[in-house]
This record gives C-alpha cells, sequence and structure tokens, in this order.
C-alpha cells in the first residue's frame, strides 16, 4: 500500500529532503549488503525528531522499522514497507560519568569498547569486534566471548510507541540469551548508560587485542555477513553442528555457508534474502536430521515476503 499523501506531507515539514530517502535501497544500510527497497528512510537528528516521526506512523497506521548499523539484520528482497527510521550520526556519542558511559543508539559498540578501554574502564572487553550499533545491541543483547550487554546495561532512556520518554532498569529489561525486553514492547531505544569498572588500561588492552586475534582467525570477516547466523542451541554450538554435518561450503545463489566458520552464512557476491533464506532453511533440515537439533536464526529478518 502507498505512503498516505498527507504523511508524506508532514514528514517533509519536518524533516529536510536530505533526511527523508524515498525508496531507499536497503542493501547500502545493512552488513550483509542485502535488502530490496524501504518505502522511505528517515533520519533524525534529535530524539524530538524521532519521537515526531513515531507520533506520525501511528497517527497514520503505518509500519514503523528501526534500524541500527544493519549488522544483525537480513532485509528481504522486497523491501521494507512504511517507513524505516535511522539512527545515525547524530546519534552516536560517548560521555562519561564516574565508572559509567552514558551512549547514543548509534554509537558502534567496538568504538564504544575502545573509549572505555582508554578510560580505564572494564566491562566491554567482549565487544571489541562487535559491528553492531550500541542500540542494536541492547535489542538483541549482544555478545561474543562469555560477554554480553545484560552485564554492563544500567538503564535504558526510550521512546514508548505512545511517543513518551521512558526509563527501563533491571527486570523490566527483559534481558536474556539474545533477547531484551525491546522486542516486544515496541520502545524505540533512545540511550544507554553502561555500568562498567575501573581497571589496568594494558590488562584490559591486552585481553581485548586477544579476542581480536581470535576473531579475525576464526571469523570470515572479508566477505558480507550479519555475524553468527544461528544461535546457540542447549549444550553446544551451531557452527560445530554445521560443520559436524559437512556443511561448510555448501552454496545457494551467492549465499554460502562460510568455510572458515560454518556459523556464518556470507554473501560471496550478489546473493538475494531468497538465497539466504533457502540455505539457512536447508542447514537447519540437515542438522535436524543429522542431530536431531533445531537451529534457529540469531539475525533478525525484516521485509516483505
Amino acid at each position: 500500500m502507498p505512503l498516505n499523501a498527507n504523511l508524506k506531507e508532514e514528514l517533509g515539514r519536518l524533516l529536510p529532503p536530505d533526511r527523508i530517502r524515498w525508496d531507499e535501497p536497503m542493501a547500502g544500510h545493512t552488513t550483509f549488503r542485502i535488502g530490496g527497497p524501504a518505502d522511505c528512510l528517515v533520519l533524525p537528528a534529535s530524539l524530538d525528531e524521532a519521537r515526531a516521526i513515531v507520533t506520525l506512523a501511528r497517527d497514520y497506521e503505518t509500519p514503523l522499522t528501526v534500524l541500527g548499523n544493519g549488522s544483525n539484520v537480513l532485509v528481504r528482497d522486497k523491501g521494507i514497507r512504511g517507513l524505516v527510521l535511522s539512527f545515525g550520526k547524530p546519534f552516536a556519542y560517548i560521555h562519561r560519568e564516574g565508572s559509567s558511559l552514558l551512549v547514543g543508539p548509534g554509537t558502534i559498540l567496538g568504538a564504544v569498547s575502545q573509549f572505555a578501554a582508554g578510560e580505564g574502564l572494564s566491562g566491554l572487553e567482549f565487544a571489541v569486534g562487535i559491528p553492531g550499533s550500541v542500540g542494536g545491541a541492547v535489542f538483541m543483547n549482544a555478545g561474543a566471548y562469555d560477554g554480553e550487554m545484560k552485564a554492563v546495561v544500567r538503564r535504558v532512556t526510550a521512546l514508548t510507541a505512545a511517543g513518551e520518554t521512558a526509563e527501563f532498569r533491571g527486570e523490566a529489561l527483559d534481558f536474556s540469551y539474545r533477547h531484551s525486553a525491546f522486542q516486544e514492547n515496541g520502545a524505540l531505544i533512545g540511550e544507554i548508560e553502561l555500568a562498567l569498572t575501573p581497571a589496568d588500561v594494558a590488562a584490559i588492552k591486552e585481553k581485548m587485542a586477544d579476542f581480536t586475534q581470535r576473531r579475525q582467525q576464526k571469523q570470515p570477516l572479508e566477505f558480507p555477513s550479519a555475524g553468527s547466523t544461528f544461535k546457540r542451541p542447549p549444550g553446544g554450538f551451531a557452527g560445530t553442528l554445521i560443520d559436524q554435518t559437512g556443511l561448510k561450503g555448501l552454496t545457494v545463489g551467492g549465499a554460502q555457508v562460510s568455510e572458515k566458520h560454518a556459523g556464518f552464512v556470507i554473501n560471496r557476491g550478489g546473493a538475494t534474502a531468497a538465497d539466504v533464506l533457502r540455505l539457512m532453511d536447508e542447514v537447519r533440515r540437515r542438522v535436524f536430521e543429522a542431530h536431531g537439533v533445531k537451529l534457529y536464526p540469531e539475525i533478525r529478518i525484516v521485509g516483505e515476503e
């Protein structure tokens, strides 16, 4: 369904033309380099603008999708209907308050990890190589090397679906493995407070260097991907099961199970979302046949089927 003409007019009054992009190809906004067009990509420069966009979407009953750095997302080939709100550079900031950091949702998590190390603050070493935004990392409770966002997030200021500001702490964040309350409550993550621990800078950087080396050796960083494709099944690792099933190198179109790390589906060039989804389905089918284990996507799949 085409976007409402009145909605378009109101968006034009709210944002300058360079921050409203019609029929925007999403391949340029995801690390997979895959995805059809969004009806309209909007780039707010403030929380007030974001609030106004949320209100417009609600008033005109228009779907609203929030996108961070697009590092854990697969956009289907037909694209995304409605509005896509992207928290870009205006929401990329880091402020230190004591042993805490106040961070904008558009800040790259790896950059926050490096900043914390330079300030002698420990707790984010695990995040040194995670390419996503902090907002996206909170949304998915991102983690690596036995660390996760749950351990460092003290408070999240968010915009509710009604456009009101709300704070989430403790149990209200509902963190679990690759899950947060924001996957259900429709609130937009606006600012994050990270509670860290003072520690020796050299020790922090040594740990981060180790994680970086391990990541470079084991992960297919030379190809576009959305990171780990499947969630970790109970008692094991998806990549191990996929490898044991003999699926490294399995290819559908331009999508391939990485020969370097079986837990990653990569875009070898020209892959479509349909290629990726067919490959994921085949991997899940064969792993279940061989091991009786069901694999579930870790990546967020969005857009029109």
